[in-house]
């Protein structure tokens, strides 16, 4: 079962041992990980499994098993 967290700037939270976070609009950190995402997008950081989708101001980070 696929683990997620919604998160809006500027806030950090944790998936499992992973820390996720939205720093400012537009601008994501997973793992160390840093990525810009657009309204509407997704990213994939495919070292950790984890999957970024954009909506907005909510940011919705989800790990598959």
């Amino acid at each position: 079962m696929a683990e997620s967290i919604t998160l809006s700037p500027p806030e950090h939270d944790k998936i499992g041992v992973i820390h996720c976070g939205v720093t400012r609009e537009g601008f994501v950190s997973v793992a160390g990980e840093t990525h810009d995402i657009a309204d509407g997008d997704t990213v994939n950081i495919y070292r950790v499994k984890i999957t970024v989708t954009r909506k907005g101001d909510e940011y919705t980070f989800t790990k598959e098993p």
